[in-house]
């Protein structure tokens, strides 16, 4: 993924986790070595989901049960779609949501600089300060 001009990094898209993929349900423990190869995690959440705290909260739950040097690993929520949304609800939403969250829309190319400043930012911090292992 381009940062900037002469900034990239590599992303992984880890397809969505079900609950149990930590004991091996589904495909879960082959997805979940490749997140341990991560040095930051972007939990990207869909806004249309009836409670987002809830699916951070059993997502990191099955990074837990896994690996929990994973859980202190740098990290955020994209909140994606906001296309979906009109501006007032959207606008409400954001207002109620911790400050890490940052809410984007792929198809409407809204938030996406945003997001790679703060996923650069968040690169910039693990490599002055180590790896998270």
């Amino acid at each position: 993924v381009k940062l900037r001009e002469f900034k990239s990094c590599v992303m992984a898209d880890i397809p969505g986790l079900i609950e149990g993929a930590s004991q091996g349900k589904g495909l879960g423990l082959q997805f979940l070595k490749h997140i341990q190869r991560t040095q930051v995690l972007v939990y990207v959440i869909d806004i249309n989901e009836s409670n987002i705290l809830e699916v951070r909260a059993k997502l990191e739950a099955e990074l837990g049960e896994f690996d929990k040097s994973l859980l202190d690993r740098p990290s955020m929520v994209a909140v994606t779609k906001i296309d979906t949304l009109s501006e007032s609800d959207l606008a409400a939403l954001s207002k109620k949501s911790p400050a890490e969250y940052i809410f984007i829309s792929a198809v409407a190319r809204q938030g996406l600089e945003r997001l790679l400043q703060r996923i650069e930012s968040a690169l910039d911090q693990t490599r002055t300060q180590g790896p998270a292992d």
